[in-house]
């Protein structure tokens, strides 16, 4: 230890790296290293830097030494250049490792997502989570898109590595071989004139007989001409003025008729959504009961109260506020359609959650209106306006969706005249609202033209008798058609 110091004690300060060591590795790979018990004997034979570079390519080098006496020459090392450098800026203890990345824990009721890589294999990590230190990625478990649960290995990483090392400034990139000279072809040598033939041929002697002319060659035979039907000359003919049609760019917003497919996978929140569709109807005896409800009253108040209602509150009276209102005062009346089913036990709950269904870009989605049997109408407006903007900006979240005891489901909006709804499952009910159309209806004996709705209450038969769905479903179309029921405890 003492010669160890004297070697090292007049070192200049500097930053210990992974790049360093790798470099004092290469030079010194091919020369022997005493063993670790001699090497205090034996330091006075080595200059300084000739004993550093040996001891780090001990170090790093399984050949040389067992892992302890490796783990101790790096030590010593290390401490020899921490006392004898005040200044030594040293490596923190993770550096020169390889670590795995795992899933890290998701939020309450989310047990899997998927995976979508930001880093490559080879890039360099940062220092902040989810990376546990600065390195470079080495191997990839899992592929974009792919399902993953928490705890599960992500990735490897070697801790305190670079990213690929530029060449050397000394070093030049190796240059192609010179072209070989071509030698130049001799320039043609020029034909002799040729001796211009005379202007007029001698006269043949009188004794030679004239020659005949040659014989005519008789015409080669032709290939027959092919007739094309008429009928084949159009389509040729629009052939010709087709154009080429390329797929679509978004499959999902056109169909321009190319005849190709285009194959996605689902998005999280698709799969989800399907997942729970299926236990609902797997899981629950379903049955749907109807009714409908004139419009007419509703209508009339909203008319008559809009324009105070929207000074004072800012939004507008819509038709979900009263069938919400309505929906809280028939599950107080018949509380077994607030219960659920909880293995072999039912738990009723004493207070009425409502899920409003609302349609995004991405999927249906059902945030919950709290504590609604304590709301009136305006409480009722603001607290769905704030759900819809966020549900319209993608902020919705797990907490907003979690919980509720019964769910309203208003395809009304979009022109449905009549449904069956799917329960949302853990509960045991839904209602479902349609579009408000003008229908002829029997009014004290005389027919009259009314704005009517349907609605429909697909209920659990395992839990709710067919006795209490219908009371149930008749409590909310007489408190829509006059909420005054509502206020008189009816």
């Amino acid at each position: 230890m003492a010669a160890m110091l004297s070697n090292c004690s007049r070192f200049a300060p500097r930053v210990i790296t992974r790049s360093s060591v790798l470099r004092a590795e290469v030079s010194t790979m091919n020369e022997p290293f005493p063993p670790l018990s001699s090497a205090a004997a034996d330091d006075r034979h080595f200059t300084r830097p000739e004993l550093i570079q040996r001891m780090l390519a001990a170090a790093n080098r399984g050949s040389v030494c067992s892992s302890r006496d490796r783990c101790v020459v790096k030590g010593a090392l290390l401490s020899l250049f921490a006392l004898s450098t005040p200044n030594m800026c040293l490596m923190p203890k993770l550096c020169w490792e390889i670590r795995e990345v795992v899933v890290p824990a998701f939020a309450e009721s989310v047990s899997e997502g998927d995976v979508r890589w930001e880093k490559k294999v080879g890039d360099q990590t940062s220092v902040p989570v989810p990376s546990p230190g600065p390195g470079v990625i080495k191997e990839l478990f899992f592929k974009d898109g792919d399902t993953v649960k928490p705890g599960q290995k992500l990735c490897t990483i070697d801790i305190g590595a670079t990213g690929g090392a530029a060449a050397a400034p000394g070093e030049k990139a190796p240059q192609p071989p010179a072209a070989a000279p071509v030698e130049k072809a001799p320039k043609p040598v020029p034909p002799p004139p040729t001796p211009s033939a005379p202007s007029v041929a001698p006269p043949l002697p009188r004794s030679a007989a004239p020659i005949p002319p040659p014989a005519a060659e008789p015409p080669s035979p032709q290939a027959p001409t092919a007739s094309m039907p008429v009928a084949a000359i159009k389509h040729a003919q629009s052939l010709e003025g087709a154009k080429v049609q390329l797929p679509p760019a978004d499959y999902t917003r056109e169909i321009i008729g190319t005849r190709t497919e285009q194959r996605v996978k689902m998005n999280r929140m698709r799969l989800r959504i399907a997942e729970r569709l299926k236990d609902a109807q797997n899981t629950n005896a379903m049955l749907t009961t109807f009714n409908e409800i004139d419009m007419s009253r509703i209508i009339e108040f909203r008319k008559a109260h809009q324009e105070s209602f929207t000074k004072k509150y800012g939004i507008k009276l819509g038709f979900m506020s009263p069938f919400v209102a309505a929906s809280a005062y028939a599950l107080k009346d018949q509380p077994v359609v607030n219960a659920v089913i909880d293995g072999t036990d039912i738990v009723y709950r004493d207070y009425v959650d409502i899920s409003v269904a609302v349609a995004t870009p991405k999927g249906l989605v059902v945030p919950v209106l709290r504590s609604v049997e304590n709301k009136n109408f305006a409480e009722i407006e603001i607290a769905l306006a704030a759900l819809g903007e966020k549900a319209r900006k993608g902020k919705i979240t797990v907490e907003d969706m979690d919980g509720g005891t019964f769910t309203i489901s208003n395809g009304g909006v979009f022109g449905s005249m009549l449904g069956t709804p799917i329960i949302n499952p853990p509960q045991s009910a839904i209602l479902g609202m349609h579009g408000v159309f003008d229908r002829p209806i029997a009014v004290k004996g005389e027919v009259k033209i009314r704005p009517m709705m349907y609605i429909a209450l697909t209920y659990d038969h395992r839990l709710i008798d067919g006795r209490e769905a219908v009371m149930f479903l008749r409590k909310i179309k007489d408190s829509v058609e006059d909420p005054r029921i509502i206020l008189a405890g009816l």
